[in-house]
């Protein structure tokens, strides 16, 4: 998430998902249903058919500014995703020694982050809710619906926790630590959240 833990709202997740565009006015079950059909559009195209992947590249990258998704939080998004995109591309070429399996590794990236801005411009122009509606309506078992909505409630008590768990341990701090000792504390704190 782009906000600092101490500043979550409750609408953190799906920032943008309450304004009045055009693509916000969309019925959920036809925005649902679009991004599931270009999405399976993005997964079958081949790399050899690369001005069809550039053209669905234009048509998410519109989407996202007719929604009036600001640019700094859609870059903000991509810098998390990209470096393990990037990791799991490119084992292939280092497996090899360089010597082969690039295309693939353009590929996998080129795939996963049309994917991804397609799926933060389904997450930023329909509220959660409505979403799992239109999930139930298309015959996604009511079981995974009800898992979803549950994970999605539960999220914002594990950001008050981790909230309060921070503030506790800067009050326990008294120095700056080296990086070594604040990535083992990040790490405490990461696996007793979790807990």
């Amino acid at each position: 998430c782009a906000l600092p833990i101490c500043c979550m709202r409750a609408d953190f997740l799906d920032r943008y998902a309450r304004q009045n565009t055009w693509c916000h006015r969309l019925p959920a079950r036809w925005k649902l249903w679009g991004v599931l059909a270009y999405l399976f559009l993005v997964m079958v195209t081949p790399l050899t058919h690369w001005p069809l992947l550039g053209l669905a590249g234009c048509l998410v990258t519109t989407g996202l500014t007719i929604a009036e998704i600001p640019r700094t939080y859609v870059l903000q998004r991509l810098a998390w995703l990209l470096p393990p995109v990037l990791g799991v591309a490119f084992a292939g070429p280092l497996s090899r020694g360089l010597s082969d399996g690039w295309e693939l590794a353009l590929l996998i990236t080129v795939r996963s982050v049309l994917s991804f801005l397609a799926g933060l411009w389904l997450v930023n122009t329909t509220p959660f809710e409505p979403l799992l509606q239109a999930l139930a309506e298309s015959g996604l078992p009511d079981r995974f619906v009800e898992l979803l909505a549950f994970m999605y409630r539960y999220c914002f008590v594990v950001f008050d926790e981790l909230v309060r768990m921070r503030t506790a341990q800067r009050a326990r701090t008294v120095s700056s630590q080296s990086l070594w000792h604040t990535w083992r504390d990040a790490a405490n704190l990461l696996g007793m959240l979790l807990i």
